[in-house]
């Protein structure tokens, strides 16, 4: 005689929500890797913090010129 208890009747439909929430955990992280890591903008390769050497070059030529 077979017997059954709920516990087991219910285990296949937890462990099919407990792969479906593996799985998009995964896929999530995997789509937020690619995101970060293939992003196109990177802010810190174009950012300048003030005019750099040729710049003040520049100016101190142009001071010059005036000033003569």
């Amino acid at each position: 005689m077979a017997t059954s208890n709920s516990a087991s009747l219910s285990s296949p439909a937890a462990s099919r929500h407990e792969q479906a929430s593996a799985l998009a955990e995964i896929r999530d992280f995997w789509r937020q890797f690619f995101a970060r890591a293939f992003n196109p903008y990177r802010p810190e390769l174009h950012y300048m913090r003030g005019p750099g050497p040729a710049c003040r070059a520049k100016q101190k030529a142009s001071s010059n010129r005036h000033s003569s």
